[in-house]
Formats: structure tokens, sequence, C-alpha cells
């Protein structure tokens, strides 16, 4: 598994190593059939022009001009036929290296999830009793990125809060992809529901236990959304599905459905956390007083019939309040969840139970 990356990567390499050799080649074809065009109309139009003078005086005095004139024509069509075909391999090159930097993106996205999955798979350091176990690791750097933010949750931080040298803590986590596992499945845990309560029988019932329980461990850990890229699932996170997939087991849909329906209150789940974190407890967030001044000058430029409607109604503040108020209301969660389950429910031609 180790070695999967790096052949990726050289593969990358060599296809745009092999990209430059054919745009040099190219371009040394480009030169000699622009010279060889350039040549062959500077003749034409040398031919042209020498019937048009033919029979008439001039002698030599004339003819020297011409062969002057042609010769500049030459090295003016050459430079022209050069630039067009440049810029074709240019623009050739462009594309290729392009796809070239894709191919080598998309290698190392692979190389780095397969590298985070080891940490799963690898067995930990054997010998003597290790002094961190894979747990340690998680829950101190969930400390850390619970007070300080997910950023400083660094190896260097983390060796550091451990008391141990950072190249020991390598010996145990070899990457930051493989920490952000780590953190990611230890805040999983926290969804899982206790072996010793049994989730409820009634399917939508089980998947509000599961949808607060999610709400929860985001709210208290809201840095885990900044972790864009999946990291491969652990054991909290494969349980986590299973519990979930135990919820709708007694649907008779097929299993295509039964993904979409818990696939669904995740994202509702996931959604309404991170919108509440960005927005409502922002400063800056659309609820914010710079954001009602904002609004009130556009407001005045018209176009936007229905804040205009609404403010002249009840007053800009007025009606600034009561959005804010319905956004903030605690009881919004849980009245759109039943909204979500109920659709879902009424499409697929369920029972609430």
């Amino acid at each position: 598994m180790d070695d999967a990356h790096p052949t990726a990567r050289q593969r990358a390499k060599q296809e745009a190593k092999s990209a430059k050799q054919e745009i040099k080649a190219a371009v040394k074809d480009a030169v000699k059939d622009a010279v060889k065009d350039a040549k062959r109309e500077a003749a034409e139009e040398a031919a042209r022009q020498a019937a048009v003078r033919g029979g008439s005086r001039g002698g030599g005095r004339g003819a020297a001009r011409s062969s002057s004139g042609s010769l500049r024509d030459v090295v003016d069509l050459v430079a022209e036929k050069l630039d067009e075909k440049m810029n074709e391999h240019v623009a050739q090159h462009e594309r290729a290296m392009a796809k070239s930097t894709r191919a080598v993106e998309r290698y190392e996205l692979i190389g780095r999830h397969l590298g985070a999955l080891d940490v799963w798979t690898r067995l930990e350091p054997g010998g003597r009793r290790p002094r961190f176990t894979r747990e340690d690791i998680a829950a101190a750097a969930v400390l850390i990125a619970d007070a300080e933010g997910l950023e400083a949750a660094s190896m260097r931080r983390l060796a550091a809060h451990l008391g141990a040298g950072t190249m020991t803590l390598y010996h145990y986590v070899h990457t930051k992809d493989e920490l952000l596992s780590l953190v990611f499945d230890a805040v999983m845990g926290e969804l899982v529901v206790p072996d010793d309560e049994p989730l409820p029988e009634r399917w939508t019932d089980a998947l509000r236990v599961l949808a607060h329980r999610a709400r929860a461990a985001l709210e208290r850990h809201p840095w885990i959304l900044d972790i864009t890229d999946d990291p491969p699932m652990g054991p909290n996170g494969v349980r986590h599905f299973d519990q979930t997939m135990l919820a709708v087991s007694g649907l008779n849909v097929s299993l295509a459905e039964k993904i979409d329906i818990v696939t669904a209150v995740d994202e509702y789940v996931f959604g309404y956390c991170l919108q509440a974190r960005n927005n409502l407890e922002s400063p800056t967030g659309p609820l914010a007083p710079a954001m009602k001044r904002y609004v009130e000058g556009l407001i005045a430029t018209g176009g936007y019939s229905q804040i205009e409607a609404l403010a002249a109604d009840v007053g800009l503040d007025a009606a600034w309040a009561q959005i804010g108020a319905a956004m903030r209301d605690p009881g919004r969660f849980d009245r759109n969840l039943t909204r979500l389950l109920d659709g879902i429910a009424a499409s697929l031609g369920l029972g609430g139970g």
C-alpha cells in the first residue's frame, strides 16, 4: 500500500515529461513548416509581381529592389507563420500540462486516502507495550481542536501536549491525513448509540435519535465541519453507518432507497449545523446589524419587491428581528426534520413506523 502513492505520482510525472517531449518535437516541425510555407507563398507572390512587370523597363535596379522586397516578404511571412504555429503549440502544451497536473492531483488525492486508510489496517507498534494508543492520540487532538481550532492540532502541538517528541509521535501516526482520520473517527464515536440503549422500533423515531446525537456532536466540535475531504471511515464511522441502516432495515424499499433516506437525514443535520455555525453565530453573518443596513440600501434601489413589502408592512427593524428569531428558534431543527421524514414517507408510500 505504501508503494501505490509514489508509483501513481511517478506515472503522472512521466506523462508530463512525455507531453513536453512531444511539444518540443512539434515546435521543431512547426518551424520547418512555417519556413516552407512562407517560402512558397513568397515565391508565388514574386512570380505574380514578375508577371505584372513583364516586359517593362526598370533594368537591374528594379530587379534588385524586387529581390530585396521579396527577401523582406519571406522574412515577414516566416515570422508570421512561426508565430501562428508557436501559439497553436503553446496552447496544446498548456492543455497537456493542465491534464497532467490534474492527473498528479488525482493520484495524490488517491494516495492520501490510501495512506489515511493505512492507519486502520496496519498493526499498532509492537514489541513492548506502546506508550500511546490511537485513542490517546485522537482524544488529545480533539481537546486541542476544541480549545484552539482544527489548525492548531498539528503533529508538533500534539506531541507537546502528550509530552513526547514529534518524531516519536510519527511512529504511531505517519501523516497529518492519518491524524485527521483518527480525529474524525473519534468524533464519529459520539454519534454512535451505546449498545445498552436500543434504537426505537419506528424508523422515523430511530432516525430522530441518530440525528439528535449527530447534531449534539457537531455542536460540541464545530471545527469538524472544516474537514472538507471525508477521511476513510474508521470503526466508529462504520458503526454509525451500520446503526443508520438498522434504523431503516424494516422498510420494504430497495437498498438504494434506504441509502437515499439515511443520507438525506445526515445531509440535513450536517447542513443545519454548518449553516448555524457559519451564519447564525458569526458577527458578519446575514443577521448582523451591518447586513441589515446593507439590505436597506438595496431596497432603496428597487428590484427587491418582497423585502420592500415586508419592510413597508412591519418596518425593516421589526422584520429583521422576526427573521432572526425564526432562524434562531431552537424548535426549527425538529420541525424541519419532521417535515423531511414526512416527505420521505409520503414519496415512498411509507407509514410513520
